[in-house]
């Protein structure tokens, strides 16, 4: 049951990079992230309103437990702002690679922060990993795409780094809280940051490239929602595995890939799937190295 849950968190995440893809196309990014942070936080709102009504506050109950959750809110705000930024100007079949790497930072930071030793097996999935990097920036090159001077390509690996700073912070996290309630507060907590933002924005009068709204923008509130819903589920299993549902997980980025070559035609395709081939590997021998 669990691995089933694991699949459908993958194939719901590729669609979401799918709606985001389509919603991001020449719109104002500020505010299509703003729209995900409203209907996420409506989705979610449920779990609050029902402890509200029993008298909880959630998150054990202390303001310290909130104040965890406004800083994965900031961290996972930050890295969803670098990333629809990148997504926006890059091909799929490079930004969603770049956001398959993540898995790679995880370990490297677990090491790093938790003194986590790494075996042979994950060694050889960090080098990978690295190596994949390395080969989008040359594809990227190909497509005029300059390591050096892109801003949109540095993008991405920043909200990839920033994506690996939230999952490293959740193992910490998760082990206090209940994952419904985080998942609804920092939900909350990001919608009033976002708010905050784009009021400050619109007075100052500083963004001005147009927004439009598109049905794919609540689509995308909704996949994420299910995706993480089915994730949390899946980890609330005895019999699961924490490393083969991150493996699967990272599936996702197969559905935006082949979304990328058939329907936008993207690139290189050869090269790049030569990359997503050398990225799997990776992903494969850090889920075994991890049992």
């Amino acid at each position: 049951m669990w691995i089933f849950l694991a699949v459908v968190s993958a194939l719901c995440l590729g669609v979401y990079d799918i709606f985001k893809k389509l919603s991001l196309n020449g719109n104002n990014v500020l505010t299509v992230l703003f729209f995900n942070t409203l209907f996420g936080a409506l989705l979610m709102s449920p779990v609050i309103v029902d402890g509200l009504i029993n008298g909880r506050m959630g998150l054990g109950e202390t303001t310290i437990g909130h104040f965890h959750i406004v800083i994965k809110s900031f961290i996972v705000l930050s890295s969803w702002l670098c990333g629809y930024f990148g997504l926006k100007h890059l091909p799929l079949t490079i930004a969603g690679p770049i956001n398959a790497t993540r898995p790679v930072m995880v370990l490297i930071g677990a090491m790093l922060i938790f003194g986590e030793r790494l075996n042979l097996l994950q060694w050889g999935g960090v080098i990978l990993g690295i190596s994949s990097l390395y080969l989008i920036s040359r594809i990227g090159s190909k497509e005029g795409i300059s390591i050096k001077h892109n801003r949109w390509l540095w993008l991405s690996f920043g909200a990839m780094v920033m994506g690996a700073v939230s999952g490293l912070y959740d193992k910490y996290l998760l082990r206090q809280y209940d994952p419904l309630e985080v998942q609804a507060w920092y939900s909350f907590y990001q919608f009033v940051i976002m708010g905050i933002t784009i009021a400050i924005i619109k007075r100052v009068k500083c963004d001005t490239t147009p927004f439009q709204w598109r049905w794919t923008i609540l689509c995308i509130s909704l996949f994420l929602t299910i995706a993480d819903i089915a994730y949390f589920y899946s980890l609330s299993l005895e019999d699961s595995l924490i490393a083969v549902v991150s493996m699967i997980r990272r599936g996702s980025v197969i559905v935006s890939f082949i979304f990328g070559v058939i329907i936008l035609q993207e690139k290189n395709v050869k090269m790049k799937i030569i990359d997503l081939f050398i990225l799997l590997i990776g992903l494969v021998l850090l889920v075994f190295g991890s049992q």
